[in-house]
């Protein structure tokens, strides 16, 4: 869940040797800060499933799961019973304690039921991106040792050739041969025989690992990251529990689920932290603007949690204003880069919410910081801020050459210490070392500063980071100035290898529709705002900047 900023936008009194590294004593330095908000009793000991419906009981009628495509809705009652039908199911299919489970589904009640069903038994779940090709599943499903994919009819034609014949498909569930049938939702609603109520065959110890997600990490390679019910807990409860809660979701509330739920960013911070908090959920499959605009207008959506690409088509496109998007209160950001112009033409739209950033990662657990607007009493946060670090949690800036901590509103390498971080990845102890120290900081190779109030700004990544003749060049900053331009809708910027400067920056534009920019026009927009080395060297025109389902280039 990563928003960031630029360090000498956002705080102008950084100059623009603020990101060359500081010479200093690491001894002498020990800057560690904390969240505004006072630290919480957490009940991270339980297991997941018991910690999200822990008071389901008091509002069992009250809408839990909005189905988007057809209408259909689920109760917190009815939620929870299925669940618990799901868990019964997966039992009788052979699936124990430990077992790993692969939803590869789209955003729809099936993930849910099938996740927190896993969760009743202790299994393992593992989501998958359902638009990966057969080759990457595959990869994914033998790397995890999954026994189990469920998915939807729209997707087994991926699943036939696996390419290995240990795997059998049958009836849209594929599994490891043996001698017990699989087949679609209905039968594992059907597994407990009927008698309503009947609980699932279960351990008597706690499960200790509910979710491995997958995660780019700071190599741009896959890993499996294992994130245990202890540390989901504990990122869930970092935002929503408390008198005074960061994200504070009401009884009443309906939360938009557009973002992927294989995304860590929509799985916490939308579906758990609204199962936990009482609030509904509405889940649509996919993003089209014109049926987000209908849905957000039908079911009064009250908080949005969105990336920057639906904040972009928020702000920018002309069918939002043939709605009524009054009902937003909150509009939560996170998962890529943002800017404060962009955050101001969303506001402009939508006077009457509050918007603010969050910031994370999957190792993460995912959340590191948050927004203190969203809180039940809210304090003040920057614009182009991704908030202060979540309650019960340590963060540090450290120096990346030197390894020193550094004071405020000097940038370095964002680290995180807290019960919340991942067990560690997958089958990886040499990636886990490199990634979590032995004083347990988890370094997320964001490159960030806190300020004088304790307001975090992410700059850049530290691979992403172009060096131009020894200086760095965030590429999220020139990104945000470009698309503040009226005429640009969307922009990426990348190095281009360079014999004289070493690295280049270069920019790709999405052109609003009927504009006549030119390159020359491009690069003198930018050249007027920035220091010599942040200029554009050369600009492509696209139709289309490409980006992941969270959002991010």
């Amino acid at each position: 869940m990563l928003s960031v900023a630029s360090a000498e936008t956002q705080n102008p009194e950084l100059s623009s040797h603020a990101l060359q590294p500081q010479t200093q004593s690491c001894e002498e330095t020990n800057h560690i800060f904390v969240s505004k908000l006072p630290t919480i009793p957490i009940s991270n000991h339980l297991p997941l499933h018991t910690y999200c419906f822990e008071n389901f009981s008091q509002y069992p009628d009250r809408p839990c799961l909005l189905v988007g495509s057809d209408g259909k809705s689920y109760s917190f009652a009815e939620t929870h019973l299925i669940c618990r039908k799901v868990a019964a199911g997966l039992s009788n299919l052979g699936i124990r304690k430990g077992d790993v489970v692969m939803a590869l589904l789209q955003n729809c009640a099936e993930f849910v039921f099938t996740f927190m069903g896993a969760s009743m038994i202790g299994a393992v779940i593992t989501t998958a991106n359902p638009f990966c090709t057969s080759k990457e599943i595959f990869k994914q499903f033998n790397a995890s040792k999954s026994k189990m994919i469920v998915t939807q009819s729209m997707y087994v034609d991926k699943l036939r050739d696996t390419g290995d014949d240990s795997l059998r498909l049958r009836r849209g569930f594929l599994r490891r041969h043996d001698r017990q049938p699989a087949g679609e939702m209905p039968a594992f609603l059907r597994a407990n025989g009927g008698r309503r109520g009947r609980r699932p065959r279960r351990s008597r110890s706690i499960p200790t690992t509910p979710s491995r997600c997958r995660s780019l990490g700071t190599t741009g390679l896959p890993k499996g990251v294992i994130l245990t019910h202890k540390s989901l807990i504990t990122s869930i409860a970092q935002q929503v529990d408390g008198e005074n809660p960061n994200l504070y979701l009401k009884p009443d509330d309906v939360v938009l689920c557009v973002l992927p739920l294989f995304h860590i960013y929509s799985l916490n911070s939308v579906l758990l932290c609204s199962l936990r908090a009482g609030a509904g959920v509405l889940l649509m499959q996919k993003f089209e603007i014109g049926a987000l605009l209908e849905l957000i207008q039908l079911h009064r959506v009250s908080v949005a949690a969105v990336v920057p690409p639906l904040v972009l088509a928020l702000a920018k496109n002309p069918l939002v204003d043939n709605f009524d998007l009054s009902s937003i209160r909150m509009v939560l950001s996170g998962a890529a880069p943002l800017g404060k112009e962009l955050e101001a033409a969303l506001l402009s739209r939508l006077p009457q919410a509050v918007f603010g950033q969050g910031y994370g990662m999957t190792e993460a657990g995912p959340v590191l910081s948050m927004s203190p607007c969203f809180a039940k009493v809210p304090l003040p946060t920057k614009s182009g801020s991704c908030g202060n670090v979540v309650r019960n949690a340590e963060l540090k800036v450290v120096d990346p050459e030197t390894g020193c901590s550094l004071p405020r509103n000097q940038p370095g390498e964002i680290c995180i210490r807290g019960p919340q971080i991942m067990k560690g990845y997958l089958n990886d102890a040499e990636a886990t070392a490199r990634t979590v120290d032995v004083d347990g900081w988890l370094h997320t190779g964001d490159i960030g500063y806190v300020d004088e109030d304790d307001d975090v700004f992410i700059v850049d990544r530290v691979k992403e980071l172009i060096k131009f003749k020894g200086f760095q060049v965030p590429p999220a900053e020139l990104e945000a100035l470009l698309i503040s331009h009226s005429q640009i809708f969307d922009a990426a910027v990348v190095p281009q290898k360079d014999d004289a400067a070493g690295e280049v920056p270069v920019a790709f534009v999405v052109p609003a529709n009927g504009s006549e920019l030119t390159e020359e026009a491009v690069k003198e927009f930018v050249s007027k705002q920035v220091v010599f080395y942040k200029r554009l060297h050369k600009v492509y025109f696209v139709h289309a900047i490409p980006k992941s389902p969270s959002g991010k280039i």
